[in-house]
């Protein structure tokens, strides 16, 4: 077979999706790294910190007790407990073991519900900016996704009165992700619950992408899972690896009504099937054990959050909204693309290669003007950052 003839042969859902944008800016910073180039990174979704001693060794203590079989696809019971327990202390939900199901790492989470809950032409409202990977997981299955566009100057806010103008006969799901990756807005308690109410009566699921609900500074974090009277209209996601430093070990779980999670399963069982064994005793120890080590990285990453933001406000050319969440910020630039006669594609590219720092486009979070920078790191590199950043605008 030839090569073009073997190039036709992938199928038409893989060439509806593209290479995930942070993958691509982190390849193309790993080959500067491979040539001796320092970069200060600004563009890592995780946290800098280790992961917690207590958690390390639970994993190790799994493998030293050979707790490597498989478990039950769904994750060992004892886990789906602690998962359940742990939001309900923390949020006031009430979902049972056989509501909840433990993946491998919250994407996993987020692209089976997509694939057990969208069909062709069904479509998903995501409001923008928006996590890179929520469009293309919507594609790939077929869905189609109507954006609803929020404001830089009006803090991203997103309502209920938003939400309803996009909704259509096909209308499947509502995503929402609060706090927000890039921009790190946090939808309201209030105007969550309005969009809730919005989509029960309609029959339409609202999704809950809360990978860094515990990263909310806002005030106690909230989740939707605290509204207990609409629980068969609610996919909740979640994710160890934000909240316990946890992203290479992989660990996710999903909070649904019993029928979807039934669903997840059937899904699971086919592809990823459990995960990894020694992973999930690391995890149990995480939901269960003190929650000390969350409240500090908490308590650092504001401190963080303060300290980039005032620098970025400092640089001429430069607007940067205080992000209320997460642990990214996502300044507008566009003044300073403009000058250049460039896109925050270029820009960013070009900030990478010739400014040796690594940020993402707002292209790729479906708002150009603007670059998401993670604090997710030292306060030294903040500033060494900002300065390169400073220096770099300066020059164009």
């Amino acid at each position: 077979m030839s090569a073009t003839a073997g190039a036709t042969a992938f199928t038409a859902r893989i060439g509806r999706i593209e290479i995930s944008a942070t993958m691509a800016i982190n390849n193309e910073a790993t080959t500067l790294r491979s040539q001796g180039v320092d970069l200060v990174d600004f563009g890592a979704g995780e946290p800098h910190f280790a992961t917690p001693e207590h958690i390390k060794q639970a994993g190790i203590e799994a493998i030293q007790k050979n707790f490597t079989k498989y478990t039950a696809v769904a994750g060992i019971k004892e886990l789906r407990e602690a998962v359940t327990a742990r939001h309900k202390q923390d949020f006031g939900s009430n979902y049972s073991f056989e509501e909840s199901i433990v993946t491998t790492g919250g994407k996993s989470a987020l692209f089976n519900a997509f694939q057990v809950i969208i069909d062709h032409g069904d479509e998903v409202i995501i409001p923008v900016p928006y996590w890179v990977s929520f469009k293309d997981m919507v594609e790939f299955c077929g869905g189609k996704c109507a954006f609803v566009a929020t404001r830089a100057d009006e803090g991203f806010r997103l309502t209920a009165a938003m939400v309803e103008k996009a909704l259509t006969p096909r209308t499947k799901i509502i995503l929402l992700n609060s706090p927000n990756n890039p921009s790190g807005a946090v939808v309201s308690p209030e105007d969550l619950t309005a969009i809730v109410k919005l989509a029960a009566s309609r029959g339409i699921y609202v999704m809950s992408d809360e990978c860094y609900v515990y990263l909310d500074y806002t005030g106690r974090p909230f989740s939707l899972g605290s509204l207990t009277e609409y629980k068969d209209s609610l996919l909740l996601m979640g994710s160890l690896s934000k909240t316990y430093s946890m992203t290479g070990w992989r660990l996710g779980f999903a909070l649904a009504p019993k029928a979807v999670i039934g669903q997840l399963q059937k899904l699971q069982s086919q592809s990823t099937s459990n995960p990894t064994s020694i992973v999930q005793k690391a995890g149990l120890v995480a939901l269960t054990a003190s929650q000390q080590c969350v409240a500090d990285m908490r308590a650092e990453y504001i401190q963080l959050r303060e300290r980039i933001v005032s620098g970025l406000r400092t640089i001429p050319g430069v607007k940067c909204n205080m992000p209320e969440g997460a642990f990214y910020a996502f300044p507008d630039v566009s003044e300073i693309a403009a000058r250049a006669g460039i896109n925050t594609t270029e820009l960013t590219s070009r900030l990478l290669r010739d400014g040796h720092v690594v940020g993402v486009p707002g292209e790729a979070f479906g708002l150009p003007g603007h670059i998401r920078f993670s604090y997710a790191t030292s306060a030294s590199e903040i500033d060494r950052g900002l300065e390169r950043v400073r220096g770099f605008f300066a020059s164009l």
